[in-house]
């Protein structure tokens, strides 16, 4: 009996099997596995049919699952961002910085903003990128990408969509142009006055042991601030607040110029000031929608809000000036574009168009009192005024994250949202990069003044940088 219910069975089985092969022969011939199941389980016991099927389900659950896929509109946008924000440091920031100092020291700021950012580049790519973003920890990753060791054109990095990816090489040259330029900032602290050896020293020492933790504990995997909760879309504590800290000290620590108070330090050239906060307008695009890793919504987003933010400032400056002094002035107009594009940096791509809006008309009037009022109370020659504007614009954009991100007032958080509870997280964050940053800058400026000497001698600095340190001259007359 036994074996005629076996006979029966794969004889119906061997039948099944030809129908199927013979309703399928336009698409594909059958294949001899399925012959071998039907024998299978004819041949064993009852018992034993429903382990052998959860086992065969389980490598074709595997198979599955969705590939990780790169798009090429996804991978032109990143390059197109890391252009725009090279572009925001030279030449933006560059002439920007080169416009707001007197006409004997023009040179030496584009000197410096231009050879900075080269040098951090190169860093980034020798044991930066490792630090930041390789592996995991609380304050630092790991040293497994050091020299870029193991990372192909076949790499593949995260975005904020699961299983889309971009290249690992345009992430890597995306985050370099970060760290470039936040380092590049530093520099209109201690603008006229500052050697060309001991700012580059300084930007080494700082960049390894300032912006590569903080970037790390903030966007890296397993970064504290990140691990807990803290939101910063594109670098208002890693770049802004972080750079603005370090400049402050810099500026307490290398002494006022020669003359300042006394004699007229007035910006040399505001129409290069103007071109240059045209170019890092535009290039922050690239810095605020390019860190949305992706060509959609998301990246849309932080687009509008960073047009809307910076125009809100730039009315809210000129109206505090008018109010203030009677009139309006073009520097103060460049100044609160500046200002917006910083403190909307942390929030953008988390909140909705009206709050950006609110969040530039804030950051207009507060760094214009930044620039005047608190620099006053600081008495420190902050040359350049990074701490006026980057510091204050930074560290309000940075909390104003967590309240306009609130779903209830246009932002993208989810239905749990808490405004105090978010804010708590991001003035950890926010103290924690002033803290840090200035421990730091402290002790580097103290390492390289023993070692190069920080400030030029009294006679270079009359004479000014540009022929003391470079030979050359802005302009010929």
């Amino acid at each position: 009996m036994k074996k005629l219910l076996i006979t029966l069975t794969l004889g119906m089985g061997l039948a099944f099997g030809g129908l199927n092969a013979m309703a399928q022969t336009d698409a594909a011939p059958a294949e001899p596995a399925a012959v071998t199941t039907a024998v299978e389980m004819a041949a064993e016991p009852a018992t034993t049919e429903a382990p052998a099927m959860a086992a065969e389900a389980a490598p074709a659950a595997e198979v599955a699952a969705p590939a990780p896929t790169v798009d090429k509109g996804d991978v032109s946008w990143m390059m197109l961002s890391t252009l725009l924000v090279i572009m925001m440091a030279v030449p933006g920031l560059a002439l920007f910085y080169g416009g707001l100092v007197r006409s004997k020291n023009m040179l030496s700021v584009l000197m410096q903003v231009l050879v900075v950012f080269s040098l951090i580049s190169v860093l980034w790519a020798v044991y930066g990128y490792s630090l930041a973003f390789g592996g995991e920890g609380l304050i630092f990753g790991n040293l497994d990408k050091v020299f870029l060791l193991g990372i192909t054109p076949d790499s593949l990095a995260d975005t904020f969509t699961d299983n889309v990816k971009i290249p690992e090489f345009i992430f890597i040259a995306f985050q370099a142009t970060f760290a470039g330029i936040t380092c590049a900032l530093i520099v209109g602290s201690f603008a006229e006055r500052m050697k060309f050896s001991a700012v580059l020293l300084f930007s080494v020492i700082w960049f390894t042991l300032s912006y590569i933790p903080i970037a790390h504990m903030v966007w890296g995997a397993g970064g504290y601030l990140l691990d807990k909760g803290a939101l910063d879309f594109a670098g208002g504590t890693v770049v802004h607040i972080n750079a603005a800290m370090a400049g402050l000290v810099g500026a307490y620590m290398l002494g006022k110029r020669i003359g300042y108070g006394k004699e007229s330090m007035a910006p040399h050239s505001l129409t290069l000031t103007m071109v240059g906060a045209s170019l890092l307008w535009v290039g922050w695009f690239g810095f605020n929608a390019g860190s949305n890793l992706e060509a959609n919504g998301g990246a849309t987003l932080a687009f509008i809000n960073t047009l809307l933010a910076t125009a809100a400032a730039v009315l809210a400056w000129i109206l505090g000036e008018a109010m203030h002094r009677g009139k309006a002035s073009m520097l103060g107009g460049a100044s609160g574009a500046v200002a917006g594009l910083v403190a909307i940096t942390p929030a953008c791509g988390s909140v909705g168009p009206m709050g950006a809006i609110i969040i530039g008309l804030l950051s207009g009037f507060l760094c214009l009192w930044g620039v005047s009022g608190l620099k006053k109370m600081l008495g420190a020659d902050d040359s350049l005024d990074v701490f006026g504007v980057h510091g204050v614009g930074g560290i309000l954009g940075a909390l104003l994250t967590g309240v306009f991100t609130a779903p209830g007032l246009g932002g993208t958080g989810g239905e749990d949202f808490s405004i105090a509870s978010q804010v708590l997280i991001q003035a950890e964050g926010v103290v924690i990069t002033m803290v840090w940053s200035a421990v730091v800058a402290f002790v580097a400026y103290k390492v390289v003044d023993m070692l190069v000497g920080l400030r030029v001698s009294e006679e270079s600095e009359r004479e000014g940088l540009d022929i003391s340190y470079h030979g050359e001259t802005a302009y010929n007359r």
